[in-house]
């Protein structure tokens, strides 16, 4: 185990290229159907790039159809997550942990700043077979559930990262080995049914994520999201039969050099009922630094950011409580 981390221990769209439609409204988001991505004709792939190339530029993030992760693992993890939180207070109390750097952490508030109204358990899940041993023992399927959903989507992340860098113009490849090596961390959040009463209905206050990508499942709607053209209006992301949310987390901001930004985001208490989401983080791994890509780099787009890891993001958190900033605005190169 890393020393950093010791411690306490679907619905086919069809539109444009049939592959990427938007829900109906001035904000929409777009919904893409990835299955031509591992396409042998180069042609079809190129399609399904410029999709979520454009929906990376353009929003921010984007849902997954067609992606391969079985209905079978995405009911069983949420079942998993939920019989976790189901749990008497005491179980869960033996994860609980003042040390963010624990490989496993369950709380009901949070050091970060922005939690307002969540229960959470975070734990490290890439490679499995390293992680795993440090996850619940009960319920007594959540190693198998959430070790098979975590699996699926560690795959999916690197598929998805392959056409998020080819639509940067660099190869499909660029991160494999890293994201192979990388690190995933998975966030399992139960939100309480929300009431009517005002300064009750922020679940999680607005924030970006560390990491390349996120890939979101919610068990009903709650979550929403922010583009920075957006002039600070909001937008539910639909909860779609099969689908996955994903969104972009401040290193890829980084990779990017700018050309893409990380997605700012909230969760609202659903007034209807009680609400379980499952985020999984990719990223590097803990120790590596994440920088400009150099071939985004030039004359005319000098270096905005400067390189940080897993690590140096840990190390902000217990600075950021009283006044929420993005890490990632904290690695910008002052200009002046």
């Amino acid at each position: 185990m890393p020393a950093a981390v010791s411690g306490c221990l679907l619905a086919r769209s069809m539109a444009s290229h049939h592959n990427h439609h938007r829900q109906r409204g001035a904000a929409a988001l777009p919904v893409i159907n990835i299955g031509r991505l591992g396409d042998k004709d180069p042609a079809a792939r190129a399609l399904v790039v410029q999709d979520i190339a454009r929906a990376c530029r353009d929003r921010g993030c984007f849902q997954v159809t067609n992606h391969g992760v079985s209905k079978s693992a995405m009911d069983s993890a949420l079942e998993a997550a939920s019989e976790f939180f189901d749990m008497p207070a005491e179980r869960k109390a033996a994860f609980a942990c003042d040390d963010i750097r624990s490989p496993i952490r369950y709380d009901t508030s949070s050091r970060d700043g922005i939690s307002k109204a969540r229960s959470f358990l975070k734990h490290y899940a890439n490679p499995l077979d390293h992680w795993v041993d440090s996850w619940p023992t009960q319920p007594a399927t959540y190693r198998k559930k959430m070790g098979t959903y975590a699996v699926e989507i560690q795959r999916l992340s690197m598929q998805l990262m392959g056409a998020i860098v080819q639509g940067l113009g660099l190869s499909p490849m660029y991160l494999e080995e890293k994201l192979e090596a990388g690190l995933q961390f998975m966030a399992l959040n139960n939100y309480p049914q929300g009431s009517s009463r005002a300064g009750d209905t922020v679940g999680l206050a607005p924030h970006s994520d560390i990491g390349f990508i996120t890939i979101l499942l919610q068990s009903s709607p709650g979550l929403e999201v922010t583009h920075h053209d957006d002039g600070g209006a909001w937008t539910p992301v639909p909860v779609i039969p099969g689908a996955l949310h994903v969104h972009l987390g401040d290193h890829l901001e980084v990779l990017s050099n700018g050309r893409l930004r990380s997605l700012l985001h909230r969760a609202i208490l659903n007034t209807d009922e009680a609400r379980v989401s499952i985020a999984s983080i990719h990223g590097a791994a803990m120790d590596e630094k994440v920088g400009c890509a150099e071939e985004l780099v030039d004359e005319g787009h000098p270096r905005m950011y400067r390189e940080s890891s897993f690590h140096d993001f840990l190390d902000f958190l217990p600075t950021n409580v009283k006044a929420y900033r993005r890490f990632v605005e904290t690695l910008k190169i002052d200009s002046a």
